[in-house]
């Protein structure tokens, strides 16, 4: 999604009184497979919209937006693409993303 549609749907989330978090990459080092600014939102039941780069990653921070949606607190969230479980698991990268969280 592009920024401009991601700002339009967490205003009709939090209109809608739906429960979610806005997941936002605000570092890299390396190679990532996004970028600062790439964002995703995830709802209460698991389900997103957007991406910050799919696989091992983006699940670790699913999870985290979950605890992050339950304590209504925004964290911080670094997902390392350098150890050798994400090679494990296809993955091509090798750098490193910070995740901010926040609850919609």
């Amino acid at each position: 999604m592009k920024q401009l549609q991601f700002l339009y749907r967490t205003m009709e989330i939090q209109k809608g009184g739906e429960v979610a978090a806005l997941a936002t990459i605000i570092r890299t080092k390396g190679s990532t497979p996004r970028k600062t600014g790439s964002k995703m939102i995830v709802f209460s039941n698991g389900t997103i919209e957007g991406t910050i780069g799919g696989g091992c990653g983006e699940a670790e921070v699913i999870r985290k937006a979950l605890e992050v949606i339950q304590t209504k607190r925004p964290a911080k969230h670094i997902v390392d693409l350098t150890n050798g479980l994400f090679y494990e698991d296809g993955g091509i990268c090798g750098g490193i993303m910070d995740i901010f969280i926040e609850p919609l």
